[in-house]
């Protein structure tokens, strides 16, 4: 591979960016805590959650893990309305905003504690390539950026999270470069390093037939598309293998 000096400028331009942390900590220990534990619960879109009357235990936990679609208003008797961890990439915080308008999903939740972000066009000011090239993604924080609940996820977290608990098949094959664990995969597999006990909503199931793609959707259902990006078989089993071992509670509808 040849090294390219503008790229490496342009790396650094990039990281430079990014706020440094005032605190070594991700998630402080409550206050109220009687046991020094940190209680998170990591909630995913999936329809699972649709009439689940869950929303009022899900924001029961000390923090409360959201990604990509995390419609809530209309919706918090089934899912609840605090968010104090918002995970997302780039793309999927201009994507989401810009289909689930209709449900209400106008900016991304900005309640209590910190904003994680996988992607660094945000702080460049907008994108330059790519199906969103020009967007400002920073406008989506509606004037309420807060540098100092800005946090980079690094590469090496993601990939590390890939190989090492996400080893998909699809990694052997012609179309390996595509391969990802989803966004709800990072977002539970970040709060594991982070909290103490942590419960699952809204993640796929070995039973996922049974419920509409997202749990917003209550005129038109869809029905969960194994796309060659994601590997849901594998995500399936896992989740359920963490629950069966005690690391997770996944929540289940049977």
């Amino acid at each position: 591979m040849t090294y390219c000096p503008h790229y490496a400028l342009y790396v650094k331009r990039a990281v430079d960016l990014i706020p440094k942390p005032k605190s070594s900590g991700l998630l402080p220990v409550p206050e109220s805590s009687k046991d020094d534990c940190i209680r998170c619960a990591v909630v995913g879109s999936g329809g699972i959650l649709n009439n689940s009357k869950m929303g009022k235990e899900i924001d029961s936990h000390d923090y409360v893990f959201r990604v990509n679609g995390a419609v809530t208003q209309g919706y918090e008797e089934d899912v609840g309305n605090r968010t104090s961890v918002y995970v997302h990439t780039a793309f999927s915080l201009y994507a989401n905003i810009l289909m689930l308008k209709k449900y209400g999903f106008n900016s991304i939740p900005q309640d209590e504690v910190s904003i994680f972000y996988s992607g660094l066009c945000l702080l460049q000011g907008k994108a330059t390539n790519g199906s969103f090239k020009g967007v400002r993604p920073l406008k989506y924080f509606e004037g309420k950026f807060n540098e100092s609940r800005f946090y980079v996820l690094h590469p090496d977290f993601l990939r590390y999270i890939r190989n090492r608990f996400m080893p998909s098949k699809q990694m052997q094959g012609i179309h390996w470069a595509m391969y990802r664990p989803t966004n709800g995969a990072f977002a539970l597999f970040l709060a594991l390093h982070t909290c103490d006990i942590v419960d699952a909503y809204g993640f796929i199931t070995e039973d996922h037939h049974k419920y509409s793609n997202y749990y917003y959707e209550t005129l038109k259902k869809t029905s969960v598309i194994f796309f060659i990006n994601h590997d849901y078989g594998l995500e399936i089993k896992t989740w359920k293998k963490l629950h069966d071992s005690g690391i997770i509670r996944l929540f289940q509808r049977h």
